[in-house]
């Protein structure tokens, strides 16, 4: 039912500067730039080879203006939501509303590129947050239109998002979600002493929902925490945002055999962010 993970959305205060600083730490500007006037938002959105990643933020009022707005209240600038691709938006709601027993509802949504004027349009359900366990998720499959790519001649770029990182206090409801609802592949599940609790990875599209699930008494319920991102040459890269001015750690062994890891430390709308090569 779930073809990839499409893309991750960070909520952010002001969109510019935003743009300005994941510019700077991804290498390349945004493809695209817009906002949904039935729902009081502006984007940006940066393609990547297996995703792409959008900025959003407060334009207007409407709808999703002020589940942002709400967002930017309780956490400061920090990952927004996760929006999940099918191919076909009518046998999900189908399916999915027979799996979380209510009635979903399918939205028809269009964006106009402010750099290219060139359109988009798509069709999307949001996952109430009671049956998504309080992170804002939404299935979408486009319709007309594509985003503009990226060729990735400068191997400092960033090319790709590795994995995403959640927190939770139930992974056994973690793993009934996304395993067993959106059929999304667990690929590790490991208890891990250090922590007191489980490591989970479920992987899609060449991309890893990380989870770190350590069991706690009350409502079952999960957070979007930190990102990590690939490149093809992390010294160079390294480099790169370093002359850029932008704080990051000397490079190490990273935890997975035969990789390389580096820590972002600004210009990250104060998301945990690691970059990493694979060797």
């Amino acid at each position: 039912m779930i073809k990839s993970i499409d893309h991750i959305l960070v909520a952010v205060k002001d969109l510019e500067k935003a743009v300005n600083d994941y510019s700077l730490v991804f290498g390349f500007g945004p493809t695209w730039q817009g906002n949904h006037p039935s729902l009081g938002t502006k984007n940006a959105l940066f393609p990547l080879d297996n995703l792409y990643f959008e900025l959003i933020a407060k334009n207007d009022e409407g709808p999703l203006a002020n589940t942002v707005s709400k967002h930017l209240e309780k956490n400061g600038e920090s990952i927004f939501g996760i929006a999940l691709e099918t191919d076909d938006i009518e046998i999900a709601k189908k399916e999915f509303s027979v799996s979380f027993d209510t009635n979903l509802e399918i939205s028809d949504g269009k964006g106009v590129n402010k750099i290219s004027k060139d359109e988009r349009h798509w069709r999307n359900i949001f996952i109430p947050k009671k049956f998504s366990r309080g992170i804002f998720t939404l299935l979408i499959q486009h319709t007309k239109g594509t985003l503009p790519k990226y060729e990735f001649t400068d191997t400092s770029y960033i090319s790709r998002m590795d994995h995403v990182v959640i927190n939770s206090n139930d992974p056994d409801g973690l793993v009934d979600l996304y395993r067993d609802k959106y059929g999304i592949r667990l690929a590790l599940d490991q208890f891990v002493e250090k922590w007191g609790g489980r490591m989970l990875f479920f992987r899609t599209n060449q991309t890893t929902i990380e989870a770190i699930g350590i069991k706690k008494d009350g409502p079952a319920e999960d957070s979007l925490w930190g990102l990590a991102w690939t490149t093809k040459d992390i010294k160079k890269a390294h480099k790169r945002l370093v002359k850029a001015g932008i704080s990051i750690t000397d490079i190490k062994d990273g935890r997975k055999p035969k990789t390389l890891v580096a820590t972002i430390k600004s210009h990250c709308a104060d998301i945990p962010t690691l970059l990493i090569e694979h060797l």
